[in-house]
């Protein structure tokens, strides 16, 4: 071989290794996150290993859809991670999504959990339930949502503000069930059956039966896994049961995590390997089992804890009805001057 020729071979040699190099620099995908790294980063790192695509995270508790909107088209996001409703329905109505089309995901996950033109979907449910005292209540006492306007509860309920975003979807689910008028008078009910002024957080409110402030309150159910993980509140959770509401209607409200493609994003081949890894066995058991909830994909059972929490019927109204109606329960909430 001649020196030229051997001079090319090497040359062409160096850039094929660097067009490799380069290819795989471009094998990632990014995340924007309203979940904390600590809580999804190991299915992450299992996505990773499986599928050889870096995952970036970028995490936020606040301001990711502003952070997109300004971004633009120059956004590097591929996937948006996020919990409650609210949050995925505030993304759609930004203009910052775009629809997820996929037949794996769409045969993972029940239709239900899917927004208005497939522009979000579901990962982990949360079920929003009674915690009651097991001191001063029996099992059953209260059955329903509706109970909690029961004139026999007066003074035995506590309650987070009901603009918090999972109140708002709770008032949200009622309004889909019972329209305008009814929800009106429930909420004003509920608001006469207060213990005290809605306050703190779910944790708060099963604190409060524990120093018998009240005997009912309303939570989501992981907050259960997270109290009887942590030495102080393991007492709290101990101090109450938990309850699963109308489980003979129409059944229990729920909440979720869920995520969305971002409008503009770069990545979109290894987003959709990432959604599809992400309504998979693997990824729904870790997912769930991190911080209590449910998978969603119904061929995946919850965490051992979880499920000693008992089977419970779910209720099937669609999330997207429910998430079209927040801003008018919000509206009611205020009206009646619940937190007041």
């Amino acid at each position: 071989m001649s020196v030229l020729n051997k001079t090319l071979a090497v040359t062409l040699a160096a850039s094929a290794s660097f067009a490799t190099t380069a290819a795989m620099a471009q094998e990632e995908v990014n995340v924007y996150s309203y979940r904390q790294p600590f809580l999804i980063e190991p299915f992450l790192d299992k996505f990773t290993d499986k599928t050889g695509i870096d995952v970036n995270i970028i995490f936020g508790d606040q301001g990711l859809t502003e952070r997109l909107k300004r971004e633009g088209r120059n956004s590097p996001a591929d996937v948006i991670l996020t919990v409650d409703i609210g949050r995925l329905q505030e993304l759609v109505d930004q203009g910052v999504t775009q629809p997820i089309q996929d037949e794996t995901i769409e045969s993972n996950i029940p239709e239900q959990y899917f927004g208005e033109n497939n522009e979000w979907v579901g990962l982990t449910s949360r079920a929003r339930i009674f915690f009651t005292s097991v001191e001063r209540m029996e099992a059953g006492e209260i059955e329903t949502y509706e109970d909690l306007a029961d004139p026999r509860f007066e003074g035995r309920i506590c309650t987070r503000p009901a603009t918090n975003a999972y109140n708002v979807a709770l008032v949200a689910s009622m309004l889909a069930e019972h329209g305008e008028e009814t929800t009106r008078q429930w909420l004003e009910g509920f608001k006469d059956n207060l213990a005290r002024k809605p306050q703190g957080n779910d944790r708060a409110q099963v604190k409060a039966i524990r120093d018998g402030v009240c005997d009912i309150a309303i939570g989501n159910t992981y907050y259960y896994g997270k109290m009887m993980e942590n030495e102080e509140q393991r007492a709290w959770a101990e101090a109450a049961r938990i309850e699963f509401p109308n489980q003979e209607g129409r059944g229990t409200h729920v909440n979720i995590s869920g995520m969305a493609l971002a409008k503009h994003a770069p990545n979109e081949e290894n987003a959709y390997e990432l959604m599809r890894f992400l309504t998979e066995e693997t990824a729904q058991s870790m997912y769930a089992e991190v911080n209590y909830e449910y998978p969603i994909n119904p061929e995946v059972a919850p965490s051992e804890t979880v499920a000693s929490w008992g089977d419970f019927k779910a209720d099937d109204v669609s999330l997207a009805e429910v998430a079209s109606l927040r801003r008018r329960a919000t509206e009611l909430i205020n009206e009646v001057g619940f937190d007041d």
